[in-house]
Parts: structure tokens; sequence; C-alpha cells
């Protein structure tokens, strides 16, 4: 068991369920990080900063029902619900962001997703030169 993580409910699936788990993460930060690079492009760097900031608020408000869905599959008994809460304070992004949130790997994943939608959003963008 890990020492940091050793309580999060990630342990509790079975191989399969880990796997299951961290596909759909990995699919979802790869389509929030290029969304935020999408998004972005022809921006100014304030707005792009801003934009990839929105992204990262609605993915830390909405992406607990899409993940509740996975559980839904997962696990036997589990009722159909909207788990979605109060979207998140700025405080809240800001504890993520500096990874002083709890430790588990949903606050330490959605740090790094943080971190990389606004390293997409914010990266140089390349202006075509007119002939």
């Amino acid at each position: 068991m890990n020492p940091i993580y050793g309580q999060d409910s990630f342990f509790t699936l079975s191989l399969a369920g880990q796997v299951g788990l961290a596909a759909l993460s990995g699919g979802f930060a790869l389509a929030m990080i290029w969304l935020s690079w999408r998004l972005t492009r022809n921006r100014a760097a304030w707005l792009r900063g801003i934009t990839a900031v929105a992204l990262f608020w609605f993915f830390i408000w909405l992406s607990p029902q899409a993940y509740y869905f996975y559980y839904l599959l997962v696990f036997d008994g589990l009722p159909a619900q909207w788990v979605v809460r109060s979207p998140a304070t700025p405080s809240h992004l800001l504890r993520l962001l500096t990874f002083t949130a709890d430790a588990s790997l949903s606050h330490h994943g959605q740090g790094f997703l943080g971190w990389g939608m606004l390293v997409a959003g914010l990266w140089p963008q390349r202006h075509p030169t007119s002939v």
C-alpha cells in the first residue's frame, strides 16, 4: 500500500477497475489539455490564461459526475444520482494548483491537470506570416 495515498479509494478497485479509471482520467486529461490549447489559439496572453483557468474550473466542477458514471459501471448497487455540488471556490482551485489540498490521487491529478491546461493555454502562439 502506498504510504501517501494509502486511504485513497483508487486502491479499493480491482486491477481492471484501476486500469479503466486511469484510462478514463488520461483521456479526460488529454481532452482538457487539447481543449485548453485549442480555445486559446490566436488570443491575447491574458485571455488565454483566463480561458485555461475557466476550463479547469469547469472540469473540477463537473467531472465528478462523469467519474460517478464510471463507478456505476464498476460497482453493483450504486444509485443513479447527481453528484455535482457547488462550483469550486478560487481558493480550492489554488489549493489544487499548489498541491496543498488533501493528499489524494484525485487532488494531485487535478493539480497536474490544471498546470497542464495552463501551460497549453499560455504556450506561445505561432502566427503564420502572410505572403
